[in-house]
């Protein structure tokens, strides 16, 4: 199910004082990385992640790689930061509004 405007929003209030724990490097979305965005979704729910250099067809690129081979989805992105989100099924962190 989709994120609604309200969620996101309240997302991103949470998302304010994260810092990024996936930082893209040179070689770009690899297998490696997409296994390690897994890990830490899974553990936090809510993350952030500092996009590589490049232009923004670039970072929205890296981004839809990031979504597809995660399952998770965008909150926010501002310049070369991405806010991503999945609910784990399994133990539930963060409660999310109606």
């Amino acid at each position: 199910m989709p994120l609604t405007s309200f969620q996101k929003r309240y997302l991103r209030g949470l998302a304010h004082t994260l810092s990024p724990i996936v930082m893209l490097g040179q070689k770009g979305v690899t297998a490696n990385l997409i296994a390690e965005l897994n890990v830490a979704i899974d553990r936090h729910e809510l993350i952030k992640l500092r996009l590589s250099g490049g232009d923004k067809e670039e970072r929205s690129a890296q981004i839809d790689a990031l979504i597809a081979g995660s399952g998770s989805e965008l909150v926010q992105t501002i310049g070369h930061t991405a806010t991503l989100w999945k609910r784990n099924e399994k133990e539930p962190k963060l409660p999310l509004p109606k």
